[in-house]
């Protein structure tokens, strides 16, 4: 993890996102009021529950939601100040896989099935960076070398069908990285490869930070690489931002109830459990489609009051960096807004 500073201006900050899609059912409230900052060089874990909204932030902040059934309803987000939300579409295609890159979560529906894995790494680089064909062609080869591509250079002419899962999923990690993007958006990068290789990866993405000032955005199940990989958490349940704060302070003392039982949940980050049986949050996440007054989380929590099912509570700064979307936690005075 790289130290930042809280004063540091964001080079990605999203302010009050919201999204909703068209289904049969109606409308579904897929976002609301999503905020968040991401600075240079600085990784931000983003976690939750299945279908709580993390990927669908992702393709926000790259403008990749279908449009229909879904649309971006309220909002702002900031890439070094301009609204990419305002962009004509030419100049965002500048911005997307250049400045801001993406792995996405599933390799075979991003990758080309019609090209060689290396066209496509290549296609990236000539646009964006400029490189004549042998020179698009070497950085290929690095890249697919850099995520432990065997034999990169014969393989750099192969086709998706060609690689296993797990090497599809590298050669997406080579072309999010080829351009050496200013913000990596990672959508559980490593979901399909085995224990080593999510180490190398996950090296891989730590030395480009350091040695570029790369700001990470991890999306993740796993809360052993959000401890290893993370400066800070963001942690959302039912299309809302529920708890935001430094990684360290998180894992120890989450302070949001459905943190805290998100944290109970997981394998290895109880520091109470003593080898007791994991613990399961009661009840079920409600319908995007059914979107009632009040917290999101009410319904399965313990400590829920009348106006948690009624009055949506405010984001509060509970100390410097560190807030809390929950009735139970009065603001402290002076904290950053």
């Amino acid at each position: 993890m790289t130290e930042t500073t809280t004063n540091t201006a964001p080079l990605l900050e999203v302010r009050g996102l919201g999204v909703e899609f068209q289904t049969r059912g109606g409308t579904a409230h897929v976002l609301e009021d999503i905020h968040l900052q991401l600075r240079r060089g600085e990784t931000l874990g983003l976690v939750g529950e299945s279908g709580c909204g993390k990927s669908i932030t992702a393709l926000a902040l790259m403008r990749l939601i279908p449009q229909p059934p879904g649309r971006i309803t309220s909002g702002q987000i900031l890439f070094e100040g301009k609204d990419l939300l305002q962009l004509p579409e030419a100049q965002m295609r500048r911005v997307r896989g250049n400045r801001i890159s993406m792995i996405f979560q599933e390799p075979m529906t991003s990758l080309n099935p019609a090209y060689s894995v290396g066209e496509q790494i290549m296609e990236s680089v000539r646009l964006h960076q400029g490189l004549d064909d042998r020179a698009a062609l070497a950085r290929a080869i690095e890249m697919l070398e850099a995520v432990g591509i065997p034999d990169a250079t014969r393989r750099v002419h192969q086709y998706p069908h060609q690689f296993s899962g797990g090497m599809r999923q590298r050669v997406m990690i080579a072309m999010a990285l080829a351009c050496q993007p200013d913000v990596l958006i990672a959508d559980e990068p490593t979901t399909a490869l085995d224990v080593t290789v999510q180490a190398q990866i996950f090296d891989l993405i730590s030395e480009m930070r350091e040695r570029t000032g790369t700001a990470v955005l991890l999306i993740t199940h796993d809360m052993g690489a959000v401890a290893e990989m993370t400066d800070r958490v963001a942690v959302m349940y039912a299309g809302r931002m529920v708890e935001e704060g430094p990684t360290d302070l998180i894992l120890s003392r989450p302070s949001h109830p459905y943190t805290q039982g998100l944290i109970a949940c997981a394998p290895g980050r109880n520091p109470q459990s003593h080898g007791q049986p994991l613990q399961e949050i009661p009840g079920t996440v409600p319908s995007l489609l059914e979107r009632q007054g009040g917290c999101t989380f009410a319904e399965r929590c313990s400590h829920a009051q009348p106006r948690c099912r009624t009055h949506v509570p405010p984001s509060t700064w509970v100390q410097s960096g560190h807030r809390v979307m929950c009735w139970l936690y009065p603001e402290v005075q002076g904290a950053p807004a």
